[in-house]
């Protein structure tokens, strides 16, 4: 059994689940040659965490990055870490920042392809000034004389100038020039690719433009844009925007990935149609649309925010199957290190059920800028078992608490809001029956907790 020729490993951000399952779905060459997997959640809510799940296999009280502490644990080996050992020229293709080195999620890549720094920005000074007004951390970033020399995150910036325009085209385009590159000389290429057309503020074209019809609700469109952004409903406590802009932020998304489907599903065929190639799809955390009365990604365990798509194309057999089994994204690691390197990958699989592949959900709070109320200063643990969603609230002012809900019936359906249960009720005690994974939740509850405690909960 050899090595894949190649890994291709595309990540699409913030795309939900049903955005990618609606009436239009269509890739056919990813429905006729791989593995879809109907189960699968991130066990994060937003990039920074759910990618280092992925390049690390662990959740993110494991490897410590999240909204308050931002740098991943130094000491746990990356997935690039571990593929360049096993001879593969490793190289990241991505348009969100986030990714790259300001985190350290750069480690392990022998270059890194930043397409904001490659391509040429379409209304330059008009975008910098859009961003800047709309974006929290730029903004205080050019009032901070220190943070605006920063290097590092000046790079937020320089994004910003290509942020509302598709570049797709331009991340295909270099990944398989350098591909072909490597094959020249013989050396495999294991490839991280992210894509920002479906993340915020979901591109409905070429380039940003708004949607709505009439320049009220063009003029509504754009403030919910804004407010989204600056996670407003945080600091305020009140609905950001009426049902109708509700729904058509979210179909932003839906467009977007009307515009991607076809190019994503074209590119996964030349690179897989190579004899010996490994591809997948997926994403790294999905978005919340109202669901719960919650808008933006940030800090929710809801399912629109943590349920993404896989197709999985392996590079032995190609052939149309569907897994409906529960799994997390952050096993990914396993299998796409079994595939090169047995036995360094751990035992869990995507595409196995046991007890640890249990969808786990994690989200620390979100500081919006010192303003975030009371009422959202809480670390949270999401359990999917079956049809429930059990969820461990560790609260900023009252007592930790055990919540429930079941998990909507349809993708298209609200998801029911979370209800207390019972005083002094533990779910992993007292429903969970399997003793292979109550044993495996209750050290995981009892690492969260610990994790948790650590992290402030005062506005600065």
């Amino acid at each position: 059994m050899g090595k894949p020729r190649n890994i291709i490993f595309l990540v699409c951000d913030s795309l939900r689940y049903d955005s990618v399952y609606n009436s239009n779905f269509s890739m056919p060459y990813c429905e006729e040659n791989g593995v879809q997997f109907h189960g699968m959640r991130s066990p994060a809510c937003w990039t920074l965490p759910a990618t280092t799940s992925l390049f690390t296999g662990k959740m993110p009280h494991e490897h410590g990055a999240n909204a308050q502490s931002r740098n991943f644990y130094p000491q746990l080996p990356t997935l690039a870490e571990q593929m360049k050992a096993a001879g593969y020229h490793t190289m990241q293709a991505t348009a969100n920042v986030v990714t790259t080195h300001i985190f350290g999620l750069d480690r392990g890549y022998d270059e890194v392809f930043r397409v904001w720094k490659e391509v040429d920005p379409k209304f330059r000074k008009l975008l910098r000034f859009l961003v800047i007004c709309g974006k929290p951390r730029i903004r205080k970033m050019i009032v901070s004389k220190k943070d605006f020399m920063n290097q590092r995150m000046s790079e937020d910036l320089e994004m910003a100038t290509t942020w509302t325009q598709n570049t797709y085209a331009d991340i295909f385009d270099h990944v398989k020039m350098r591909i072909a590159e490597n094959e020249k000389i013989g050396k495999p290429t294991f490839c991280f690719i992210n894509l920002m057309e479906a993340h915020f503020p979901y591109h409905a074209d070429e380039t940003f433009h708004l949607t709505a019809n009439g320049m009220r609700d063009k003029f509504r469109e754009a403030r919910a844009l804004f407010d989204t952004l600056n996670v407003k409903f945080m600091k305020t406590g009140k609905p950001m925007m009426a049902p109708h802009i509700e729904k058509l932020i979210r179909e932003r998304q839906n467009t977007a990935w009307q515009i991607l489907q076809k190019p994503i599903d074209n590119f996964l065929k030349e690179m897989h149609s190579k004899t010996g190639n490994l591809c997948l799809f997926t994403a790294d955390h999905g978005d919340t649309f109202g669901e719960m009365d919650w808008h933006y990604h940030f800090n929710n365990v809801t399912d629109a925010g943590n349920k993404v798509p896989l197709i999985w194309l392996d590079d032995k057999a190609s052939k149309a199957e569907h897994k409906r089994h529960s799994v997390n994204s952050r096993f990914l690691y396993n299998d796409l290190l079994r595939k090169v390197n047995p036995e360094a990958a751990g035992h869990q699989s995507v595409f196995s059920p046991n007890a640890e592949n249990l969808p786990l959900i994690q989200s620390y709070w979100y500081n919006s800028n010192g303003k975030t109320l009371d009422q959202y200063r809480y670390n949270q643990m999401a359990i999917i078992a079956g049809d429930q969603r059990y969820v461990y609230r560790d609260d900023v002012n009252t007592k930790a608490s055990w919540l429930n809900a079941p998990v909507a019936k349809k993708d298209d359906a609200e998801e029911p809001h979370f209800q207390p249960m019972d005083s002094g009720t533990n779910p992993v005690e007292e429903l969970i029956e399997d003793q292979e994974q109550k044993a495996f939740l209750r050290k995981t509850v009892k690492d969260f907790k610990q994790f948790s405690e650590k992290i402030p909960r005062k506005n600065p």
